[in-house]
């Protein structure tokens, strides 16, 4: 089910009248089986793979505090880590290894045929196995209790609006929200419409319009000169921005209509100055799950390790978006920025104090994350070298094309105001007649431009 369709709109007009009628246990119940029929809606047999994850760790969870299991602690940590990794890398990595080992064999005359098992990749994979690795080493580690209500447990790793892209739930965030009574206030309501409103715009009128420059130009790179590459490149940033963040706004907006308060993802990560700055701007759920259970037990910034730390995490971190090497390298890429502004010009976003000089530093730096998402999009090695050739052929200027970017204008005006006024709801402080003709703006362009149902969310495949 996608939060853009029709099928959504009749979905949250039954989930929510219900929700307000029910005491708290039946609230949960209610959003639980909603969830499950959420997610079954794509496929109704990966709900037993969803279960089984959240069966374990509920039960390696109370093992983890049982007096009896205390010199047993590290085993069933580790059980609740090898198997819910193995299930993500059976499902997600398994075929694209065994074919890269294939191809790298034939390399060397070796002649493989590799045993392929072609699974389809389950919808949310990637964000609800770390939901449940969440629960189980913050439990390990001392940070949090395990629950016994079975329910609420399940309702944290499989809620809704937050399932299948994130952001990324941490169980000492989300979980103390499903087990206690919720009670949504008046501004929660208007918060969330607002956000849910914004992420829909965001989607189908500026993400899914500039999908089709985007979609254009991958699919054929010989026909592209420096110019039209360029264009195609802007316009990705800004799709796969306002697809993803659009996603998150909308997530937390349905979320806030229950009285639940989702992790904020994003905080304006084009205006960053630096890496650094970008990774605490972008995705901030997995970043922040990288540092906290990859990057730090690896020994983060001591023993002289930080820069092969460094590398390592944001390896990893791209081949958790996908089984592909453009991935891995859009990863390393990262990985080696960090490493660079680390030892060129360390800690410059707190050192720029002109304005000046921080805008040029943002400029320049947005130019470096548009080369990464250049990586990010190219279906592979060979299609990425055949890009970066276009880029050196003659430009040719295409005022057509390059107007269909003024589209994300909104965002990015919205963007500055959130960023100089510190607000993620600065909108929401804007005098009512702007906010009229904002909302009235956004409706006629759902209606005139949007592209309703016809593209699905980017990170649905992570």
């Amino acid at each position: 089910m996608i939060f853009t369709t029709f099928t959504f709109l009749v979905f949250i007009l039954i989930v929510l009248p219900l929700y307000f009628l029910l005491p708290h246990r039946a609230q949960n119940v209610m959003l639980l089986a909603a969830s499950y029929v959420f997610y079954g809606w794509w496929d109704w047999r990966f709900l037993f793979l969803l279960l089984f994850s959240t069966v374990l760790d509920y039960m390696i969870g109370l093992g983890l505090a049982a007096p009896r299991l205390v010199n047993r602690r590290k085993a069933l940590v580790t059980i609740s880590i090898v198997t819910q990794l193995l299930l993500l890398g059976v499902f997600k990595y398994y075929d694209f290894f065994a074919t890269s080992f294939a191809t790298l064999a034939s390399q060397f005359g070796w002649h493989v045929d590799p045993w392929l098992i072609q699974l389809v990749l389950p919808v949310g994979i990637s964000f609800y196995t770390f939901h449940t690795l969440s629960y189980t080493i913050d439990i390990y580690r001392g940070i949090l209790a395990p629950t016994r209500d079975f329910i609420a447990f399940a309702l944290f790793i499989s809620f809704f609006p937050q399932l299948v892209a994130g952001p990324i739930a941490r169980a000492r965030h989300l979980l103390p929200q499903m087990i206690n009574p919720r009670h949504p206030l008046l501004t929660d309501w208007f918060e969330g419409c607002y956000l849910f409103y914004w992420g829909l715009f965001k989607k189908v009128v500026v993400a899914d319009t500039l999908a089709q420059i985007v979609d254009k130009a991958f699919t054929n790179p010989a026909r592209l000169n420096a110019f039209t590459v360029l264009v195609a490149v802007y316009a990705f940033a800004w799709q796969i921005y306002c697809d993803f963040s659009g996603y998150t706004d909308m997530a937390r907006g349905c979320s806030k209509w229950f009285g639940i308060d989702l992790q904020i993802n994003f905080k304006v990560p084009y205006l960053s100055v630096d890496p650094s700055d970008f990774w605490k701007r972008w995705h901030i759920s997995l970043s922040s799950m990288l540092r906290d259970y990859l990057y730090i037990p690896l020994g983060g910034n001591r023993y002289g390790r930080t820069y092969r730390n460094l590398i390592l995490t944001m390896l990893l971190g791209g081949l958790w978006h996908g089984a592909n090497w453009t991935y891995a390298l859009w990863g390393l890429y990262h990985g080696v920025l960090l490493v660079a502004y680390r030892l060129i010009c360390p800690g410059l976003e707190t050192r720029l104090k002109s304005p000046w000089a921080r805008a040029l530093h943002t400029i320049w730096f947005f130019h470096l994350v548009c080369l990464g998402w250049l990586i990010f999009r190219a279906d592979s090695i060979t299609q990425l070298a055949g890009l970066l050739e276009a880029f050196t052929r003659a430009p040719k200027f295409e005022p057509g094309l390059a107007a269909r970017l003024l589209v994300a204008v909104p965002v990015f005006l919205l963007e500055l105001a959130i960023y100089f006024r510190n607000d993620q709801v600065a909108f929401l402080r804007f005098p009512w007649i702007v906010r009229v003709v904002v909302y009235v703006g956004i409706y006629w362009a759902l209606l005139t431009v949007g592209r309703w149902g016809t593209e699905g969310f980017i990170y649905f495949q992570f």
